[in-house]
């Protein structure tokens, strides 16, 4: 019987797993977390739409009629490519180590954002790419909030109330979005000494345009919707400095300029999992600019065909493709048929679109060349997320949430975890 290691329980991971059901294979995936995290809603988790168990989905949960398939909970520490065995180290009960055996391997290790070398700026701007940073954001932003309630200060209370979002991309604006109308409608009757409708969100952007892998026509028409919202977007604008109480920011022209600031959200820059280092290193593969390993048309290491990379952390050679949750998938599904079939065969591809919201009831989608904005688009947003979201429970219980915020504009997750 063959025996698979699948690392990593994100869209990647799970699907390749899910994709080898049936068959005469044993599968073990390893994650050292025991969930399977949405990361495209993790930015609702932040602002308080949704709860975190409406995004995560246990993974023994999702795997439990999967007979072939078992769940190590763990961190890989390393790859011994030639003896065809992967070293797992922080057991749940304590044990030192385990190693696992393969004749195929998998690996989906994901990303994480980039400070671009200030990896000291994290302390004061986390990241959206795990849950963990999602409900730390979370309390920072409501906790914002509650501190401009009880600041006698002006000058601070404005601090308080200036939220500064680094990056245009989808994650970005989503969350700049999200923000401002937390400001502007869901908490603007909660208080009584601060103002929540005085909210400020700087999205800041080192490029010319938010949303930039969208069509123009569709990036303006993202850029006025986020200003009618009360979003600034700062645009040819590079984020110099980051600080527990300020945002340093650098413009086309050279000037700087300081923005006192409680809450910075980083959603700037991609690097790949610390894994495709430490598989590059032992397979001897090359690594790209942005730590990913680079991986050959069929998914495989160079004269490893029993060993593929997936998702974020792998770079296809001559094949540039965009860092989303869709690609991920369908490698996820590809390696499984590759193993399935005994023969690796080249990945291809399939660009179904691109989509961002940014607010209630306003969306941008690029299908295919028909381009959507408002109404139908954001309809259509939702409606692909229910269907990739992991369990048919957290698509009910996320459906409902959106419906209550829809026609009440109110949010249920609203608790600080201290």
């Amino acid at each position: 019987m063959t025996s698979v290691v699948v690392v990593g329980g994100g869209f990647g991971g799970l699907l390749a797993v899910r994709g080898l059901r049936g068959d005469e294979i044993e599968v073990t995936l390893v994650d050292r977390q025991n969930f399977h995290l949405f990361q495209p809603l993790a930015y609702q988790v932040a602002t308080g739409a949704l709860s975190a168990a409406e995004i995560a989905a246990p993974l023994r949960h999702v795997l439990r009629r999967q007979q072939n398939a078992r769940v190590v909970l763990g961190a890989v520490s390393g790859f011994d490519l030639d003896a065809h065995e992967v070293q797992v180290t922080h057991l749940p009960n304590g044990d030192e180590s385990v190693t696992l055996p393969y004749d195929a391997l998998v690996v989906a290790g994901g990303s994480a954002y980039s400070y671009f070398g200030h990896d000291d700026w994290a302390q004061f701007a986390p990241e959206l790419k795990s849950l963990e940073g999602a409900l730390e954001m979370r309390g920072r932003i409501l906790s914002a909030f509650e501190a401009a309630e009880v600041e006698a200060d002006p000058a601070e209370r404005d601090a308080w109330l200036t939220f500064a979002v680094v990056g245009g991309g989808p994650t970005g604006v989503e969350m700049a979005g999200q923000i401002a109308e937390l400001g502007r409608d869901t908490l603007r009757k909660d208080y009584r000494a601060a103002d929540p409708r005085a909210t400020q969100v700087l999205l800041v952007e080192a490029s010319e345009r938010v949303l930039g892998s969208f069509p123009p026509s569709l990036s303006r028409r993202a850029e006025k919707s986020l200003r009618s919202l009360g979003v600034t977007p700062l645009l040819n604008t590079t984020v110099v400095g980051v600080e527990e109480r300020a945002i340093e920011m650098r413009s086309a022209g050279g000037e700087i300029s300081r923005v006192a600031t409680r809450t910075v959200v980083w959603a700037a820059g991609v690097t790949a999992s610390p894994l495709a280092k430490l598989l590059g290193e032992a397979a001897g593969a090359e690594i790209d600019r942005a730590g990913r390993v680079v991986v050959e048309p069929d998914l495989s290491l160079h004269g490893r065909p029993e060993v593929f990379a997936i998702g974020d952390m792998a770079a296809v050679r001559d094949q540039p493709l965009p860092g989303v949750a869709p690609v991920a998938m369908q490698q996820g599904r590809h390696v499984a048929r590759s193993i399935r079939d005994g023969k690796n065969a080249p990945f291809h591809y399939r660009d179904k679109g691109n989509l961002a919201t940014i607010g209630h009831a306003r969306a941008i989608a690029d299908i295919k060349g028909l381009h959507l904005s408002g109404f139908p688009a954001w309809v259509f947003w939702l409606l692909l997320h229910l269907v990739y979201l992991i369990g048919f429970q957290n698509r009910i219980l996320v459906l409902t949430r959106w419906t209550f915020s829809y026609f009440t504009r109110g949010r249920g997750a609203r608790i600080i975890h201290r």
